[in-house]
């Protein structure tokens, strides 16, 4: 059976918004930096930087550029010496929370599954 040209059209406005969601949070390291600040809701770039194992400074300053952009984190910097910036997640990024908690259960799951632990 096939499907009416409505139901393809919603299709392709879910793949679209699959892309899309993909577009924003594809890369190695964007969803450790959103985990990071996730789970302690706000974090020092120095935080970040040992929480996400193997990523460099330049590289992590980039991302965090990119997902403020996307609205993903805000970005505070404080009037301290030396100057400390400070990054929580937006209203619209904390809508992330649930989607990062399934993908640790995903990930656990999978872990098992693969190799037994």
């Amino acid at each position: 059976m096939g499907c009416t040209q409505k139901e393809i059209e919603q299709h392709k406005k879910e793949m679209m918004a699959i892309q899309d969601s993909m577009d924003v949070l594809n890369g190695k390291w964007k969803m450790a930096i959103i985990s990071s600040i996730c789970i302690y809701n706000e974090r020092r770039f120095s935080d970040i930087l040992n929480d996400v194992v193997g990523i460099s400074n330049k590289m992590l300053s980039k991302e965090l550029k990119d997902l403020e952009l996307n609205k993903l984190i805000n970005r505070t910097v404080l009037d301290t010496h030396p100057i400390t910036v400070k990054y929580k997640l937006t209203k619209h990024g904390k809508t992330l929370k649930t989607i990062i908690n399934n993908l640790t259960e995903w990930g656990k799951q999978h872990r098992k599954e693969i190799i037994g632990k």
